[in-house]
């Protein structure tokens, strides 16, 4: 077994585990070291959770396709409500959103992944006024993300970078390995956002998409003294210690391709990865990395009292060679723009672009689970992030993806 530090929540038995950490590092953003030092040092309310082992690798679509222009006919009317979809009607979707992916060999190098831009976070701002009809929560306080201690260990591996190319050029998000119910201990399911991976109606998909779980695990740019320097990594095992794990199969919600902008359809911003390793015999991602976190759909609101949420930033100020964090000591307020959908997630996070589709943690029967992904933010200053509530439909579209879509 594993262990990973995060904020704790209460559990379906209402029992809350709590650990504290001192850990600290020197990061080579030296105006922030400081600060970072001491709420490292402060941190409490950190869970002692438990992992199973996990692994991954990269790839990424050819042309972008055009997303179905209905949805299946016997399914019914409503974009929020997919409960009457049977299995026909979720292969027919999946055919019809036309994914693929086809990566050159080569094409992800160090230098090219270092220069991957950040793939842009919807931005939304949390004091703009609900639509009618809708409640909302005020807007969370910021909370300073502080960065991962080094070596990234089997519990914080099953973190990663999600490398892609659009047509402004190559960008990053966030994901994380997550269990598969029907492989248990030999997942090859990556979980992100949708806006990751397509770019919603009218738009495509992303191409030569990639998962890099562990980016920069040791971060060490070389030795100084004997001691390790922290910063950028030094070469290929230091960039992709686990290898650069191609995606073969990739869903978003339904929702997500039949609507675009900012709003309603960013309750549904969830997407699903399917990924390969460079060998065919070699082992699966959740066996490489070493863990893999469930996810836990349908999560009661009262149940998460805090959260952890994890990605890889890349604006400023921060570079996209660090895995940050977000611990949310309060429970998650709500954001929503359509109060027949489930309402999103909201906490505050200095975390900006490039962590968008990173996991969000909470600890349940004593080990993580992940109950919603980043998607909202704000910038200049970013102060939230907001993330979809996985209720049925997610779950819905999980299960089939996990089942059918090899």
């Amino acid at each position: 077994m594993r262990t990973i530090s995060t904020t704790s929540t209460t559990d379906s038995t209402g029992t809350s585990t709590t650990d504290t950490t001192g850990t600290t590092r020197t990061t080579r953003r030296t105006p922030r070291t400081a600060g970072r030092r001491a709420a490292a040092a402060g941190a409490a309310l950190l869970a002692a959770l438990t992992l199973t082992a996990a692994a991954c690798a990269p790839d990424g679509p050819t042309a972008p396709a055009t997303p179905p222009a209905a949805l299946p006919k016997a399914a019914p009317t409503s974009l929020g409500d997919l409960s009457g979809w049977k299995p026909a009607d979720w292969a027919r979707y999946v055919a019809e959103s036309g994914f693929a992916n086809q990566v050159p060999p080569g094409y992800w190098t160090t230098a090219r992944t270092e220069a991957a831009k950040a793939r842009p976070t919807p931005e939304y701002a949390p004091t703009a006024a609900a639509p009618p009809g809708v409640d909302r929560d005020a807007p969370p306080a910021p909370v300073q993300a502080r960065p991962q201690s080094h070596p990234y260990g089997p519990d914080s591996a099953v973190v990663g970078r999600l490398l892609m190319t659009t047509p402004q050029g190559d960008a990053a998000c966030s994901g994380t390995v997550v269990t598969d119910p029907l492989n248990p201990g030999r997942s090859n399911l990556v979980y992100t956002a949708a806006h990751c991976l397509h770019d919603g109606r009218g738009g495509g998909w992303v191409k030569n998409l990639v998962f890099v779980p562990a980016y920069n695990r040791d971060g060490q740019a070389g030795n100084r003294d004997g001691q390790p320097a922290r910063g950028k990594p030094d070469g290929e095992q230091q960039a992709a210690p686990y290898g650069r794990w191609t995606a073969v199969r990739a869903m978003v919600s339904p929702t997500w391709l039949q609507e675009s902008g900012v709003g309603a359809h960013d309750q549904y911003d969830y997407g699903i990865v399917r990924v390969r390793g460079e060998s065919a015999s070699g082992p699966s991602l959740e066996e490489a990395v070493g863990g893999s976190v469930p996810v836990w759909f349908n999560a009661p609101r009262e149940q998460i009292t805090s959260v952890v949420a994890f990605g890889y930033p890349v604006e400023r100020p921060f570079d996209g060679t660090e895995l940050e964090r977000c611990d949310s000591p309060a429970p998650p307020g709500r954001l929503s723009f359509d109060r027949s959908r489930p309402p999103m997630y909201a906490i505050g996070c200095t975390m900006t672009g490039g962590a968008g589709g990173g996991g969000w943690f909470i600890t349940k029967d004593g080990r993580p689970n992940l109950v919603s992904v980043s998607s909202l933010g704000s910038r200049d200053p970013a102060g939230y992030r907001a993330g979809p509530s996985l209720q049925d439909q997610a779950k819905q579209a999980f299960d089939y993806f996990a089942k059918n879509v090899k």
